[in-house]
């Protein structure tokens, strides 16, 4: 199966030799030029990889790196005509993998895009690999599968990410402030009453057996009983 790559950049001339660059690559490419757009599309496309721009109408590069990340795993390369190094810091701490100056060379665009998604792929299958394992219960990262006692546990995206989120470290108390911000992202609009819910609804999914798993520390939050292992 070949890598899907998006293309976001508005100045049609240089999207469309991108594009057509890595069609000659064997990538399967889609070209988006508005910033809007791109963001409508990419939940529909999934990419493995975009090639973005900086500079769009309607929504900056800046604005969709926000955006992505809650949208799992997305390598990024942007592309910008700005040289202060300030920009580049901000488009890399927004999660931006890799970042070249207009003009550039397409022969090492094509080299950085090879390379991230050689990266990309080793860090997914050590992440495949990956396991958290707390008394009985038992959370295979890659897969988002959770077992308690051997039985599968039917579990949300956040309950699952909560769960892995204490599990990974036994004994360690975390506010509701830090999981909400750790499993939510700090974009999140609700409060602190949707990390005891969620507790709440993993205790019950868990089972009277392995409730105790994850303990409150009243006045200050939850943490995952001691005892656990992560293996990697």
């Amino acid at each position: 199966m070949h890598e899907k790559v998006m293309v976001i950049e508005d100045e049609r001339k240089i999207a469309d030799a991108i594009a057509y660059a890595l069609r000659r690559e064997g990538y399967e490419v889609e070209a988006v030029y508005d910033g809007g757009e791109a963001l409508a599309r990419l939940s529909i496309y999934q990419p493995d990889a975009i090639i973005l721009d900086v500079m769009l109408p309607g929504m900056d590069g800046y604005d969709i790196l926000k955006k992505l990340q809650n949208k799992g795993r997305i390598g990024v390369i942007m592309l910008t005509a700005k040289e202060d190094i300030v920009n580049k810091i901000l488009g890399l701490e927004l999660g931006a993998d890799d970042y070249m100056t207009k003009p550039f060379d397409m022969r090492e665009l094509l080299a950085r895009l090879r390379s991230l998604l050689r990266r990309m792929q080793a860090a997914g299958e050590k992440e495949e690999a990956a396991k958290i394992e707390l008394g009985d219960i038992a959370l295979h990262i890659g897969k988002r599968r959770a077992e308690a006692g051997g039985r599968q546990l039917d579990l949300t995206p956040k309950e699952f990410d909560l769960l892995a989120q204490l599990a990974a470290r036994p004994g360690l108390v975390y506010t509701r402030e830090q999981l909400l911000d750790l499993v939510w992202g700090m974009d999140f609009a609700g409060g602190t009453r949707t990390v005891d819910i969620h507790v709440q609804r993993l205790r019950k999914k868990l089972g009277e057996a392995y409730s105790e798993a994850i303990q409150t520390v009243h006045g200050i939050g939850y943490k995952a009983a001691g005892g656990g292992r992560s293996e990697n």
